[in-house]
């Protein structure tokens, strides 16, 4: 059952389109992996996607509702809550310990300190850095604080997590460890992924794969028996 849906996205920097009427669906519990060359409009439709971006034209539906037209307010109230993103560089506040980055979003919703803080110790611990809770970002390897930033993007247990490039900053080993945790804890909670990426073994760890160029879905690759965009199967 598809509960996020892009119907023609268009999106241009200036002059420069990004996306030229970009169709998909992401069905609930589903991973999917975005994949492309660099600069086919992979982040630009994850950031729509999400809120983060207004496409110029066409429609993002979340559970059949316009979300390209909520106001910012309420955009960032839905990625507070019921969507998770994840950054390439994990992006985690200099100035806090690993627990207070996780807990940041449940203290944001109204959760209280101590209970946040236990949520994300807990979140700290499935992801293996249990021991990093009252460290600071500084002090931990690009590893480590990835792990935390995939902790902090999945402790509201969201229905939808936006991954851009997770993996992209770590070794293969590192990613490799990161992405079967990530996989598993969604799996376990049925929060899809949207998942872009350029390596195609990342990829491979995705249910479904779309392939962007030059901002639009490239179909060549698709053959007879793949998944049809835009839901029907």
């Amino acid at each position: 059952m598809s509960q996020l849906r892009a119907l023609d996205l268009v999106r241009s920097y200036g002059r420069t389109p990004a996306l030229r009427g970009v169709t998909l669906d992401v069905d609930e519990g589903e991973i999917l992996a975005v994949t492309g060359p660099s600069g086919c409009g992979k982040s630009t439709l994850l950031h729509c996607l999400a809120g983060i971006l207004r496409p110029d034209a066409g429609q993002v539906l979340w559970r059949g509702e316009r979300l390209d037209t909520w106001s910012e307010a309420a955009r960032s109230k839905l990625r507070r809550t019921e969507f998770g993103v994840l950054f390439q560089f994990g992006q985690l506040v200099a100035e806090l310990t690993a627990a207070e980055n996780v807990a940041l979003p449940l203290l944001l919703a109204g959760t209280g300190r101590r209970e946040a803080r236990e949520t994300a110790v807990t979140w700290l611990h499935r992801f293996g850095v249990a021991e990093l809770a009252d460290v600071r970002p500084g002090e931990m390897s690009g590893g480590q604080q990835q792990r935390c930033a995939t902790a902090r993007a999945l402790v509201t247990s969201p229905r939808v997590l936006f991954a851009d490039e997770p993996t992209g900053a770590l070794d293969s080993l590192t990613g490799e460890e990161v992405l079967t945790t990530l996989v598993r804890v969604a799996r376990e909670q049925r929060t899809s992924i949207v998942l872009v990426t350029h390596e195609p073994r990342i990829a491979a760890y995705a249910d479904r794969e779309v392939t962007l160029r030059d901002g639009t879905v490239d179909h060549t690759g698709l053959g007879l028996d793949a998944p049809l965009i835009g839901g029907d199967r």
